[in-house]
């Protein structure tokens, strides 16, 4: 409505207090209007393709996937760290599971590279560093406090099930905590039922940020609308989808074992193929 009320001609209106709009206008500003995304079926194979020039394009750009890649596993490092000094080493375990929540937001700078490779523009890091800082200000803002309320959530719910499962189990050291929650009764509860929320967190993530996450960063649309649509990608095609999903986060979280170093590489070809396979679920604008 606002976009049609600003095409309004004020200077047309009559005496008796009717207001007379240019017709045209205003159905020029209908038209104009953002509509819903059309969301295309994605079939197995495109997975195998996506992935390809996932590849490529970090072949492409090496540096800039190297880069963000290793900011990635910084961050890891940087928490894994933190939460030892903290003395709550224990910690680390769920954090490295919850940590790839967050890496469809990390990735935007890929997506970038990928957008301009594909279409044809130069790289160099000024650019993209400053579309990434440009963000601040759009939609895409928004998705990051949705991204981090769900890593809170998780977190906060495996330190509820430690105060309810492992409750009368002592552990103050990492391997402590692997020690309890690998040989013991309780500790398999815990497991248990732990990877199960964190499944259907992971599931829900996954579902409104796979497609929505470079789709505003590649167009103009609100969050809702975003993420609306990458469920509806999701639901549209869901063996698709749900495969990519959990391919995407068995590949972070083995590539989180050696000190989350193999994610230098993994986050940026991982980056590079969610784009595409953007491209190829969302119809073009």
């Amino acid at each position: 409505m606002s976009a049609i009320a600003a095409r309004i001609n004020l200077s047309q209106v009559g005496a008796g207090g009717d207001i007379m709009a240019d017709d045209n206008e205003v159905a020029g500003a209908v038209r104009r209007a953002p509509g819903m995304p059309k969301v295309n079926r994605i079939e197995l194979r495109d997975l195998a393709e996506v992935l390809r020039k996932g590849l490529s394009d970090f072949a492409s750009a090496p540096l800039f996937g190297l880069f963000f890649g290793g900011v990635y596993a910084l961050g890891g490092i940087v928490i894994a760290l933190s939460l030892t000094v903290w003395d709550i080493p224990w910690m680390i375990y769920p954090v490295a599971i919850g940590f790839p929540l967050i890496g469809p937001f990390v990735a935007v700078g890929l997506y970038e590279v990928s957008r301009r490779l594909q279409a044809g523009q130069p790289l160099n890091w000024g650019e993209v560093l400053g579309v990434i800082w440009l963000q601040r200000q759009r939609e895409l803002a928004w998705m990051a406090f949705v991204m981090l309320f769900v890593f809170w959530v998780w977190m906060y719910q495996v330190r509820l099930l430690v105060a309810i499962i492992l409750a009368r189990s002592s552990f103050s050291t990492l391997d402590r905590f692997l020690d309890v929650i690998f040989t013991t009764t309780q500790g398999w509860i815990f497991l248990g039922v732990g990877h199960v929320v964190g499944a259907v967190l992971a599931m829900v993530l996954f579902s409104i940020t796979v497609i929505s996450i470079p789709l505003l960063l590649d167009r103009e649309a609100d969050f809702v609308t975003a993420m609306i649509t990458s469920v509806k990608s999701v639901s549209t095609s869901p063996i698709p989808m749900l495969g990519w999903g959990l391919f995407v986060t068995l590949a972070v979280i083995v590539s989180s074992v050696p000190v989350f170093l193999g994610l230098v590489v993994t986050l940026p070809v991982l980056g590079h193929a969610t784009w595409h396979l953007y491209k190829k679920a969302v119809a073009p604008a």
